[in-house]
């Protein structure tokens, strides 16, 4: 991939050559067949071929993240002896006793 943009900026370097040094071209217009030609396509192309592998990094940087979390919280847990209901004692209920009516 990396011979394909080096050749293709090869060609539009010699085309902005041709084109200063053409009696009727100017340094102006070579600058700009230069990144009409050469650097907008070829910075385009290299950003959409590299979206897969930005793709990747990314999952596994997140997954590196949720490894980590999961660690942590893994290593949290075993810092504490007992689980938080183990006092012996029912838990309260959400719910508020209905009354009878008399």
């Amino acid at each position: 991939m990396h011979l394909v943009v080096i050749a293709w900026l090869y060609v539009a370097l010699m085309m902005a050559v041709a084109e200063a040094t053409n009696t009727t071209g100017t340094v102006l217009g070579a600058i700009v067949t230069f990144v009409l030609y050469g650097l907008l396509p070829v910075a385009l192309v290299v950003y959409l071929m590299a979206t897969p592998a930005r793709r990747r990094a990314l999952k596994a940087r997140e997954a590196a993240e949720r490894e980590a979390a999961v660690r942590a919280h893994a290593e949290a847990a075993r810092g504490h002896s007992e689980a938080p209901d183990a006092g012996g004692e029912a838990a309260a209920g959400p719910v508020a006793p209905v009354r009878e009516k008399t």
